[in-house]
C-alpha cells in the first residue's frame, strides 16, 4: 500500500485536498466515450456473420452504395416527371421547389440595423450581415414596420415595401444590373 493511501486526512485534522490536474490524471467524463462498433467479429459481438448487412440483396454486396434519390427500385421522380426541354422555361426544371433568383431583405431588418437618414446600399447591407451572397440580386420585402426615413438601393422592391419606405419619408432607388 502506498504512503498516500495510508494517510487519512480526517485523522490528521486537515481537510482533504483536491488532486492537482495534470496530464497524468486527465480523463473524459464517464459515459461520454463509446467504443466503436466492431463488425464481423463473431456471434457474441452482436454484429457477426453478416456484419449488420442482412441476407443477400444489393445492400449486402461489397461496394454497395445507397444512392441519393434512389427510391427502392420504383420509377424515380426524374423519370416520372414530364420532359420539358430548354434552360429558359420556368417549368423545365421542376425539381427546385424553393427556387428563387433574389435574396430577400425585410423592412424589420432595416429598422433594426440602420439609423435615421442612412443610405442603405449593397455594401451597407453586406456590412450588417444582410444580403451576404455575392452576385445575387437583393429584393426588399415588406415584413415588419419602418419608422425612420432611409434611402434604400436594391435590385427590387415589393409593392408594399415601396409604399412603407416612402410613407416613412424614405426613398427607393432601383439598381440596374
Amino acid at each position: 500500500m502506498s504512503p498516500a493511501a495510508r494517510k487519512k486526512p480526517e485523522e490528521e485534522g486537515t481537510p482533504a485536498e483536491e488532486p492537482r490536474i495534470g496530464l497524468h490524471n486527465l480523463a473524459p467524463a464517464p459515459g461520454s466515450r463509446k467504443d466503436r462498433k466492431r463488425i464481423g467479429r463473431g456471434h457474441g459481438s452482436g454484429h457477426g456473420k453478416t456484419s449488420g448487412r442482412g441476407h443477400k440483396g444489393y445492400g449486402s454486396r461489397s461496394g454497395a452504395k445507397d444512392r441519393a434519390r434512389f427510391e427502392g427500385g420504383q420509377n424515380p421522380i426524374h423519370m416520372r416527371m414530364r420532359k420539358l426541354r430548354g434552360p429558359n422555361k420556368k417549368m423545365s426544371m421542376p425539381f427546385e421547389p424553393f427556387r428563387t433568383h433574389t435574396q430577400p431583405v425585410n423592412l424589420e431588418d432595416l429598422e433594426a440595423r440602420f439609423d435615421k437618414g442612412a443610405s442603405v446600399d449593397l455594401d451597407a447591407l453586406h456590412g450588417v450581415g444582410l444580403a451576404t451572397r455575392k452576385g445575387i440580386p437583393v429584393k426588399i420585402l415588406a415584413r415588419g414596420e419602418l419608422t425612420k426615413p432611409l434611402t434604400v438601393h436594391a435590385h427590387g422592391f415589393s409593392k408594399t415595401a415601396r409604399e412603407k419606405i416612402e410613407s416613412a419619408g424614405g426613398t427607393c432607388q432601383i439598381i440596374e444590373s
